[in-house]
């Protein structure tokens, strides 16, 4: 594991994103593209999570997403940021917020 500063650490900027849409990914089995509120603007994401999840249980969520993030074009769209998430084995589980949290509010 390599060690950041807290200096580092203060440069991403993590908010709560709130899923709006969630589509498959024209050319790819495994990914969806997300719609995703973060308080001042719309995005799409794309996310290698559709193994794990059906659109319905991601659709309204509250998740944790790391929004200055280059942009990156996968397989032909453009994902605006990324959405935390953890793998243990076959189980992957998205970070949600536990309370009703604004789209945009800061993560710390």
């Amino acid at each position: 594991m390599e060690i950041i500063s807290f200096d580092e650490f203060k440069k991403m900027d993590i908010r709560v994103g709130k899923i709006l849409e969630v589509k498959d990914h024209p050319d790819a089995d495994k990914l969806y593209v997300l719609t995703v509120d973060i308080g001042d603007e719309i995005r799409k994401i794309v996310a290698g999570i559709r193994p794990y999840y059906q659109k319905e249980e991601l659709t309204g969520k509250l998740i944790i997403v790391l929004t200055n993030l280059q942009p990156r074009t996968i397989r032909g769209i453009e994902s605006k940021g990324m959405l935390l998430a953890g793998l243990d084995g076959n189980n992957l589980g998205v970070l949600t917020v536990d309370k009703d949290l604004r789209p945009g509010t800061k993560i710390s």
